[in-house]
């Protein structure tokens, strides 16, 4: 992406964990296994599903099981890079290590918590307000554990410390965060702290504002709720799709070209209610190098908008290449199976909309409605099948 979108995303992964005794005696808390999986990989596959390129992982404790794990991984169309500190420096503190290779502006999460939401819409928050931090916030039923945030018309004026003799509903910080770089001004002689240092420092400026989103949240600090995100995690990934012919969503006068396209009415929209209603949000496109020049445009032009594809799946131009003929496309390159087979997908919650027959056709074979859309409004044909969260 160009300067415009966030591209990089930074996770702190260098607490120790001692809550949650002697399971983190050999492993980084961020790393402890869900169904199968790190924890990690599980905030990793969100990040990069919203279109962010560079993750930066913060490590200490143990870093170097993380470091031999994740250092120059690829995931999905992310590389991942670890940093390490030698000594406690604190969360804020740990932002130091990558003081030289910071963008601007970037995302930031901790490594101990999942807080299901549009990364997007949080990005579009921070860049309308200007704010130095952005934070993303979460009524829960009992803010003791965490400590209760106390905002004004968005603006965040204080910070209330954890205290379990005052149990009862709230406002919490959900663990992430868009920070500007100067952030970094404020941190002082480490170990120094976000929560208790920096993000107080900022609401006292007027420079930190809050984003409250009603997404899953688990933070796995302690064993019970480690515990409840081993029963939890994974069935939280189960969610509709919608996918989506690249036609469908814009217009090519001239040539297929990046500047020259206009989205179709009410494509934006639609792609911004599926987001935050949680559906995979996917789109099949016809294989070359012009269509990914142009795929990566409508993600730039998106993220303003606090929206993503979460992936685009290429298929073979038989027209364009006639020894492709119609069974061998099918076989070599089918997007619902592929989207299937990458995604855990409710097939019969989930929806395809296009113009094409033999897409039709394949998308019915795996459970999805399918709906034609030549001309109109696209968002008002996705509100009439999508209502509600998550379908």
């Amino acid at each position: 992406m160009s300067s415009g979108a966030i591209r990089q995303a930074v996770i702190l992964a260098g607490g120790k964990g001692t809550r949650l005794g002697s399971i983190t005696q050999n492993i980084p808390k961020p790393m402890l296994p869900i169904a199968g999986r790190p924890f990690l990989d599980y905030l990793l596959e969100m990040i990069e599903r919203h279109g962010y390129e560079d993750i930066i992982l913060l490590g200490g404790y143990l870093g170097h099981v993380l470091e031999a794990a994740y250092d120059g991984r690829r995931i999905g169309g992310a590389i991942v890079r670890v940093l390490l500190e030698k000594a406690p420096l604190g969360t804020a503190g740990a932002l130091t290590l990558a003081h030289e290779k910071l963008d601007p502006r970037f995302l930031m999460m901790n490594g101990d918590a999942f807080f299901d939401i549009n990364l997007r819409a949080l990005e579009q928050a921070s860049r309308q307000s200007g704010a130095t931090a952005t934070l993303a916030l979460r009524s829960v039923d009992n803010a003791a554990r965490y400590g209760r945030v106390i905002e004004s018309q968005g603006r965040i004026v204080a910070f209330m410390e954890k205290d379990p003799s005052r149990p009862g509903p709230g406002v919490i910080n959900g663990g992430i965060y868009v920070l500007k770089r100067e952030i970094l001004d404020l941190v002082h002689e480490p170990p120094c702290s976000l929560e208790q240092d920096v993000f107080p420092a900022l609401a006292e400026r007027g420079e930190i504002r809050g984003k409250e989103f009603d997404g899953y949240f688990l933070d796995i600090g302690l064993p019970e709720t480690l515990e409840q995100g081993r029963r939890e995690l994974p069935e939280a990934r189960l969610r509709p799709a919608a996918i989506f012919e690249r036609d469908t969503l814009v217009d090519l006068p001239g040539a297929n070209s990046p500047e020259t396209f206009q989205w179709t009415k009410g494509a934006v929209e639609a792609i911004r209610a599926l987001n935050d209603r949680g559906y995979y949000v996917l789109v099949t496109t016809r294989g070359s190098g012009a269509a990914r020049e142009l795929n990566a445009a409508m993600q730039e032009r998106l993220a303003f908008e606090g929206a993503h594809i979460d992936r685009f799946y290429s298929e073979p131009d038989s027209a364009a290449d006639p020894a492709i003929d119609a069974a061998k496309r099918k076989s070599v390159s089918n997007p619902f199976l592929g989207a299937i087979n990458e995604w855990p997908i409710v097939a019969e919650r989930s929806f395809f909309i296009g113009a094409r027959g033999d897409n039709i056709e394949a998308a019915r074979s795996i459970g999805f409605s399918t709906h034609v859309f030549d001309d109109g409004d696209l968002a008002r044909l996705v509100e009439a099948n999508s209502r509600g969260p998550l379908g």
